[in-house]
């Protein structure tokens, strides 16, 4: 295989991955404050936060206390949605972001006024972002994600970041009619390719699966396998996607990401099935039937043995968090 084939299979295979991500904004504020201020945030499990500082400076306290200095034009995506705080320096006592007074400016922004007084002109302005953040079939790398991450939009790492940057900017500075809303959608997307810079960059290389999408010998399985997870899927058809034998293929799909063949094939299938009982809000029947299981009792085993509960759980727990 070429090298210009080989990237274009490794492409096609990350963007099967990144195709199942679901990333839907929450809550969105846009915060002006003075000179002095701190905000704190909550953990939510199963969220991400993004913060955009457009005007001024600010640090950030992380969970554990690790302090990062920010300047206009920085951005910051905590994927596991920890508790942390944004603050003028690290001595200012820091209040949860729901405590102050938020005027709303379309369905899921608010302004929030940070300052202590009545600044002509903020020394600080913020925008600022809760998401459902849900990866989909890359479920497995969502504990390999860094809990922050800085982003340098001038890294090679994030190209064509720097001019969504530059427009949110623009939108939080001269708040236009409907910049809200703008904002929201703007957001999403820069989280989405963080997250992509991130598979891209190999995480680290802190994953097999990151090695398989390198690997043309499993890439080729793997595309398939996320293309068509409802197939009826035998090792000996994945290996004949990669012109190997079936026990070569199953041999280096084990070594490479740490279990079977076949393994794989269930634990995707029932990330996707939580996805859309949880998020889609799907019925059991119709997620069964889409991920190829002849009966509801047949897939309602397996998704308890790879999760650990029923899927009428998983439905049940998305509807006590709708809002």
């Amino acid at each position: 295989m070429t090298p210009l084939n080989q990237f274009a299979l490794s492409s096609d295979l990350i963007s099967e991955l990144l195709r199942g991500m679901r990333l839907r904004g929450v809550e969105y504020h846009r915060i002006q404050a003075g000179p002095s201020f701190g905000l704190g945030f909550a953990a939510k499990p199963g969220h991400a936060y993004f913060h955009f500082l457009a005007v001024g400076t600010a640090v950030l306290r992380a969970q554990n206390g690790s302090l990062y200095e920010l300047s206009a034009g920085n951005a910051v995506f905590i994927a596991q949605g920890e508790a942390h705080q944004l603050l003028s320096s690290q001595d200012v006592p820091a209040h949860d972001i729901g405590s102050f007074d938020a005027a709303p400016l379309s369905e899921a922004v608010c302004a929030v006024d940070a300052s202590p007084g009545a600044e002509v002109s903020p020394s600080t302005l913020i925008f600022s972002g809760c998401m459902e953040f849900e990866l989909g079939s890359m479920q497995g790398l969502g504990g390999l994600m860094p809990d922050l991450m800085l982003i340098d939009a001038r890294g090679q790492r994030y190209p064509g970041l720097m001019p969504i940057l530059a427009t949110m900017e623009h939108e939080v500075r001269s708040a236009r009619i409907g910049f809200a809303g703008i904002l929201a959608r703007l957001a999403d997307v820069v989280a989405a390719m963080i997250v992509r810079g991130w598979v891209e960059c190999a995480c680290g290389n802190a994953s097999g699966l990151v090695a398989a999408l390198r690997d043309p010998r499993l890439a080729r399985a793997l595309l398939a396998l996320h293309r068509e997870p409802a197939r009826d899927w035998t090792v000996a058809g994945l290996a004949a996607q990669c012109n190997t034998s079936r026990s070569v293929f199953a041999e280096r799909f084990q070594a490479t990401i740490g279990i079977p063949p076949l393994r794989y094939v269930t634990e995707l299938r029932m990330r996707l099935a939580n996805q859309w009982l949880s998020l889609e809000r799907l019925p059991i029947e119709a997620v069964a039937q889409r991920l190829g299981y002849t009966s509801q009792a047949a897939f309602s085993r397996a998704f308890k043995r790879i999760t650990g509960q029923p899927p009428g759980a998983s439905r049940q727990m998305a509807r006590s968090m709708a809002p």
